[in-house]
């Protein structure tokens, strides 16, 4: 994976995954084995703890999708983009921008999260 539309594209959908074992093949196929993600709510380091942290959001905002707001934009292992958290059909109560850095095989290996807006 190393078009950085691609990768993006697919970390949209890993959040937006609600069956745990497609997610976690995402998860998987998305992250490097060894990843990290950090923003000012919730962290996560690995396959396991990543899938976590993303299964309780979606617990925590059911019927809410993620969606690619900006971006990406990228240049060479980095990575910057910008998404809504929103539920269906209506205004986002959510938004931010991450930073990924991308491993050599294209998956990502670290995430930085900034929110933009938190309704």
């Amino acid at each position: 994976m190393t078009n950085t539309t691609t990768v993006v594209d697919c970390y949209i959908a890993t959040w937006n995954e609600r069956d745990p074992e497609a997610r976690r093949a995402l998860v998987a196929t998305t992250f490097a084995h060894d990843a990290d993600y950090l923003d000012p709510q919730m962290s996560g380091r690995g396959i396991e703890e990543i899938d976590a942290m993303i299964a309780a959001a979606q617990q925590q905002f059911p019927n809410h999708t993620f969606a690619l707001s900006a971006g990406p934009d990228g240049h060479n292992d980095r990575v910057r983009f910008s998404w809504l958290l929103a539920p269906a059909g209506e205004a986002a109560i959510a938004a931010g921008t991450d930073f990924a850095l991308l491993a050599p095989d294209g998956r990502i290996q670290s995430v930085t999260g900034f929110h933009d807006l938190v309704a």
